[in-house]
């Protein structure tokens, strides 16, 4: 006997055990309360449920109602006087406050036990902490509004059929359909891209890869389209095979995508075209040349790179305005694209200059012929506002392969011949030679030599004197600049002016010429000296500087050289280019005291309108005029009307170049008071005009 009962004993040991480790497995705790003599029992579980260790303190009524939150103590009453009252199994959820002060979400299940007498004796139950339960659920209620709720559009699709199962209101909105009208559809009815078999393979991947992702295009119920991203995930829904779909509308990502390739088209553009006449600019031009050299190469063919620069343009620019010069180039650009054939490539490298490539040429006649009407082209009047402008063009040609067959060396050559062209009096075409080589390295080599000569001030001045016929006295010497060259000696004008106006140097050789005859002039001053009035050479260009009023002044001023001492002398053709702002900038200089001659007068196109306007003191008649008289009858007449003009006009008169007796009778003849020329003196340095001076004093 004693051998069963601890046999019994220990299954019920056992049974107790297991009892245990459900109840903590489960999170439950149970608990009893003697009704007779209000002893209360808690399990182990329980006592770890509010958080006290096993048997730490003695349970009660009273230490459960402590535990539990206050809105729940009510109704916690009600239901235990339910159950002493013979009721059913109760349940209360409920919240408790633990040990820790934490809230526990629990669930309590209650039942009576009663006696032989169904008089109630005990109460029995469990509580069961249900607080992750809670929080899943939470947060399961809180995904479901999130999804259902959500601005992305949620659906869950049958993976066999394609139908509706589940759409969120986000899918409605954007849509306009109804989730009853949902559930009415299919995939297809709002996909107007999507075919049955792009849905197979979607359906494949899907089972493949368990998520796809691709874009595609809405149809709303009004018929309007939109652009979404989709991202699709194999689930289980409802016990059927689904898959769900986020949508997110990508419109105005789509627009944003398009708007952003179309300023990167812009940009490119901007990036490789000119953007005053929209001709491929340097970038792309060097481009298209690499591609013609690698095609030529593999099709055995030839092309023809035409280097074209407009003639005079400078001048029109900076006479009447970048304004006007813009207006010149977009006229000069649509010019050349109508003399090209469609196949051949234009461009314009800056400011005048443009290239043209032509393709697969077959003989010399077809790139002359594109060449001459190019030059015909530009000879016709362009029409500007009030202005009818005239042009040239001076354009060098190089051959792939005869002449070179890289880039480089095929605009080399190309620009070598346009220079040659420049030499040959502008207008025309030429085709490179090796000996243009040798001409463009020693324009090189010059212009190098110009600008180390500016800054080591290599430059000199002659003086040539202005003799007034009637009294046999010098009024005036003209300043001349001469290059003073270390190694070549004594350089004229004529070699280096040319290169010296093209380059634009001419303005800083002319400011060091003004200084260096204004330091001497004073000198004569002060020696008691009577030079008379120093005739300086005057470029509108240099006219026009900001700088060239204030660098005056103060040269003068650091000198200590009276205005009235100088005349500056300016061409016709530079004054008729632009004679508003010509009238303006000269009556500037008149106003400081300083006389203003028309150089080589005759030569150029002049207007009585604006001459009589112009602030003039001098009248110079170019020495082409004089070269020939009294011989050429042309000339006498010309000279003849000069000089009357002159006079009606109040002007003094000089003629320059005279050097025969015959010429200075006939100018005193008819009334041409003052005269230079080597009939009187060549050009002389200051040593020998200074000798000069001083014998005259004697």
């Amino acid at each position: 006997m004693a051998i069963e009962k601890n046999d019994l004993q220990k299954k019920l040991e056992a049974k107790e055990e297991t009892l245990l480790h459900i109840e903590e497995l489960n999170n439950i705790g149970s608990w009893e309360i003697d009704l007779m003599t209000h002893e209360v029992i808690w399990s182990k579980q329980l006592y770890l449920i509010y958080g006290y260790e096993l048997n730490s303190i003695e349970p009660s009524f009273e230490l459960f109602f402590s535990h539990l939150r206050p809105k729940y103590i009510d109704e916690a009453k009600t239901i235990l006087q339910k159950v002493i009252s013979g009721a059913k199994r109760q349940v209360l959820q409920c919240q408790i406050v633990d040990k820790c002060e934490n809230i526990v979400d629990v669930v309590l299940h209650a039942q009576a036990i009663y006696n032989e007498d169904n008089t109630p004796i005990k109460i029995i139950g469990t509580t069961q902490d249900i607080t992750q339960l809670r929080r899943i659920e939470q947060e399961r209620d809180e995904m479901s509004q999130l999804m259902e709720y959500s601005s992305t559009e949620i659906y869950i699709i049958d993976i066999e059929n394609f139908n509706y199962l589940y759409v969120n209101s986000g899918a409605c909105q954007s849509l306009g359909y109804t989730k009853e009208e949902f559930s009415h559809m299919n995939i297809f009815d709002i996909n107007s891209q999507l075919t049955f078999d792009i849905a197979q393979v979607m359906k494949e991947k899907l089972i493949e890869n368990k998520k796809y992702v691709n874009k595609t295009i809405h149809k709303r119920k009004d018929g309007t389209l939109y652009h979404v991203q989709a991202y699709m995930h194999l689930i289980q829904y409802k016990g059927k095979n689904a898959y769900v779909i986020f949508d997110t509308d990508i419109s105005k990502n789509v627009e944003d995508e398009k708007k952003l390739q179309e300023q990167q088209q812009v940009l490119y553009h901007q990036a490789h075209h000119d953007n005053l006449t929209g001709l491929p600019n340097r970038t792309l031009f060097h481009d298209r040349l690499e591609q013609t050299i690698v095609a030529s190469k593999r099709h055995k063919t030839s092309f023809a790179l035409l280097f074209i620069d407009l003639d005079h343009f400078k001048t029109i620019n900076d006479s009447l305005g970048h304004h006007i010069g813009d207006e010149v180039l977009i006229e000069a650009s649509n010019r050349l694209q109508n003399c090209i054939r469609e196949e051949d490539s234009i461009a314009r490298l800056g400011g005048d200059e443009f290239t043209v490539i032509l393709k697969d040429t077959k003989n010399i006649n077809d790139i002359s012929n594109i060449a001459q009407n190019i030059i015909d082209a530009m000879k016709k009047a362009i029409e500007v506002k009030t202005h009818a402008l005239y042009i040239s063009a001076s354009i060098g040609i190089s051959l792939y392969p005869n002449d070179a067959t890289t880039s480089n060396i095929l605009i080399k050559y190309a620009d070598t011949a346009m220079y040659k062209a420049k030499d040959e009096g502008r207008d025309n075409y030429q085709f490179y030679t090796p000996k243009m080589t040798e001409f463009a390295f020693e324009r090189v080599v010059m212009d190098t030599s110009l600008r180390i000569a500016i800054k080591e001030e290599q430059f000199i001045v002659y003086f040539q004197p202005q003799i007034d016929i009637k009294t046999d006295k010098i009024t005036g010497m003209e300043a001349l600049v001469r290059w003073q060259h270390p190694t070549k000696g004594l350089i004229p004008p004529f070699k280096f002016i040319p290169i010296a106006e093209e380059s634009g140097l001419i303005i800083a050789i002319d400011r060091i010429v003004m200084k260096k005859a204004m330091k001497q002039f004073a000198v004569w001053y002060k020696e008691g000296l009577k030079p008379g009035v120093l005739a300086l050479n005057l470029a509108m260009k240099q006219l026009n500087e900001e700088d060239f009023m204030d660098t005056l002044l103060e040269t003068m001023q650091e000198i200590g050289f009276n205005p009235a001492w100088l005349e500056l002398e300016v061409t016709e053709g530079q004054v008729m280019d632009n004679p508003e702002l010509s009238i303006q900038k000269l009556y500037e200089l008149s106003g400081m005291g300083i006389e203003i001659a028309i150089d080589d007068f005759g030569t150029g196109y002049s207007s009585l309108s604006y001459l009589k306007k112009l602030p003039l003191d001098k009248l110079k008649i170019d020495q082409s005029f004089v070269r020939d008289i009294p011989k050429d009858e042309d000339d006498v007449a010309i000279t003849k009307a000069i000089i009357a003009l002159g006079k009606s006009l109040n002007f003094k008169l000089i003629a320059e170049g005279v050097e025969t007796q015959a010429q200075k009778d006939f100018m005193i003849e008819n009334g041409c008071q003052y005269m230079q020329g080597y009939l009187f003196s060549k050009p002389l340095p200051a040593e020998e005009i200074t000798k000069l001076l001083n014998r005259l004093l004697t």
